[in-house]
């Protein structure tokens, strides 16, 4: 049965007249293998993301990132069976991946010109927008420039810090931590003035923690959000940008967007995002 889903997949793969044009052209160059080929699937979600990737208390995974993941697996001919969620920090993702711990990342994993050089990334599946967390009370802080001098969370392998201290030159405090969720936490307790990242993790945080906090709702950036795979797959590449588009194309994107974001004020795009490439 496994067998013949592989082949099913390649098949498919290979009834694409662009993927075949690429494979030809040096497909898995790297040596790395394609996640066409494989019996079982093991993706990498974070852990600590209400909305996006949490782990609840038996064990198992809920959130947008995990959901999306669930429908690419499945377009891929993956059956549930088959499906591993595995914990991956920001820290850890290329590590991760290099080490073949998993054999894709949906983990509000943003596609930057440093990590193509490691990862070969499919999607975006969506185009999120960084923008700052802060208490419910603080009203000093109503756009980016206001965090000058502020304590300002700083997560272990995560660059969001650095569109407000680096590209932005904004003269903020950094505080290292691990976690968003450790962030927020930091933040609740005064340890902290502000998060600063992308829209749809602070809108699950703020979902939780009601109004106890808020989003500033000044967006500085594009996070696109890419699926992640080993160096060199452009063959699992291509099949996974063609289950995306057959994500927003039948509703399913709107559908996962509104379970998770729609009782929030964050105003979602349910329109498919204009893929990188995966060359």
């Amino acid at each position: 049965m496994r067998s013949s889903r592989i082949a099913g997949r390649r098949a498919a793969a290979a009834a694409s007249a662009v993927l075949a044009a690429v494979a030809l052209a040096g497909c898995d160059a790297g040596g790395a293998g394609s996640i066409l080929d494989k019996s079982t699937l093991r993706i990498g979600v974070k852990a600590d993301q209400p909305g996006l990737g949490l782990k609840r208390p038996d064990g198992t995974f809920e959130g947008f990132d995990v959901d999306v993941a669930r429908y690419v697996a499945g377009r891929l001919g993956f059956a549930e069976e088959d499906i591993t969620f595995v914990e991956t920090p920001s820290s850890v993702r290329e590590q991760a991946l290099q080490e073949r711990r998993v054999d894709m990342i949906v983990a509000t994993y943003s596609i930057t010109a440093g990590r193509k050089t490691k990862v070969t990334f499919a999607g975006p599946y969506y185009v999120a927008h960084q923008d700052t967390l802060v208490r419910a009370g603080d009203g000093a802080v109503r756009n980016v420039r206001d965090l000058s001098g502020r304590r300002l969370c700083k997560v272990t392998g995560s660059n969001s810090w650095r569109r407000v201290t680096e590209e932005r030159k904004v003269p903020a405090r950094l505080v290292e931590t691990s976690s968003y969720s450790d962030c927020v936490n930091r933040l609740l307790s005064g340890e902290l003035d502000a998060v600063s990242t992308d829209d749809l993790i602070l809108a699950g945080f703020a979902a939780r923690y009601g109004d106890r906090v808020k989003i500033i709702n000044a967006p500085i950036s594009d996070e696109k959000y890419g699926i992640g795979l080993h160096k060199g797959d452009i063959d699992g590449c291509e099949a996974i940008n063609t289950a995306l588009t057959q994500m927003y194309q039948d509703g399913t994107a709107r559908r996962l967007l509104d379970k998770w974001f729609g009782r929030t004020s964050l105003r979602t795009n349910p329109y498919v995002p204009q893929f990188e490439g995966c060359g």
